[in-house]
This record gives structure tokens, sequence and C-alpha cells, in this order.
């Protein structure tokens, strides 16, 4: 397979993806079920180098996620051609914490339990019962941004 040489020229370099990571607010998971790929919009936090997300434990995701953990997840930004950029994380998730998370004491949730709350709940997380956390800690991180095209 041949390396795509303008896919080098407009990847971010790591801290640029660690920042546009950080600034998003939407992901989109894609997850394999017996049917084919299922795509949802979800929220999540970028934090260690990992990025965590929380799953209704009776969702088709997390139905299709414990059948088969590898995942592909897209963030991406831009409204013209020349302004999109974005990130493609692949891996596998794992499952960190109680399912569903009630709010057992799990010091590895403390991290993006409190990033969420800040980015998206006024500060404040609350564990429902339903959602459980799923870790993705990338294999591979693919990036793009057109605006590197312009400069």
């Amino acid at each position: 397979m041949l390396e795509q040489r303008r896919g080098r020229r407009i990847a971010m370099t790591p801290e640029e993806v660690d920042a546009f990571l950080a600034e998003e607010r939407t992901c989109r998971v894609a997850t394999l079920g017996p049917s084919g790929p299922h795509a949802t919009p979800l929220w999540y936090a970028w934090h260690g180098g990992a990025l965590w997300l929380t799953s209704v434990v009776r969702s088709q995701r997390w139905t299709d996620l414990q059948r088969d953990p590898r995942v592909a997840v897209v963030v991406d930004a831009g409204t013209s051609y020349d302004e999109l950029r974005g990130v493609e994380l692949r891996g596998r998730v794992e499952v960190v914490g109680e399912v569903p998370r009630t709010g057992e004491p799990v010091p590895e949730l403390e991290g993006p339990e409190q990033l969420m709350a800040d980015r998206y709940m006024g500060g404040t997380f609350v564990h429902d019962g339903r959602h459980a956390w799923l870790r993705i800690v990338p294999d591979k991180i693919t990036s793009w941004d057109f605006r590197k095209f312009s400069g």
C-alpha cells in the first residue's frame, strides 16, 4: 500500500490532536453489530491519552461492544472544505468501573468524570445507574487539518 503524501502534509501534531480533542464536544462512535456497522454521536472526555465515553448499558452500542470491542471514533469540525479538520481513533474499548455506574469510588474515573461534569453538566457528574464507562486507548490515530493547505 502506498502512503498518501497529502495525508502527512495535513496531519496534526500530537499537541494539535490533544488541543483539538480537548475543545470539540461530540464524537461519532462506530461499532460492529451482527447486521453491520452502527454509528452514534456521544459526548466524550480526552484524558491521559485515552478517549473516555459513557454508554447506556441497555443500548445497541453497548451490546455491540460486549460482543466485539473494536471501535472507530471520529471527532471533526469545519464548515467549508478548507476548514475541515478532525481525528479518527481506532482501538478496543475496555469497561472501567461498575456496570452500570452508581458512584462506587474508582480512582481511574475521577479525572474523566470531572472533565465530563465540567464540559457538559455544570460541574457535577450524576451517576444515573444506567450508564457505564468505556476507555479507548487508541491503537491508531489519524488526523487531518485542511487549513494547512492554505499555509
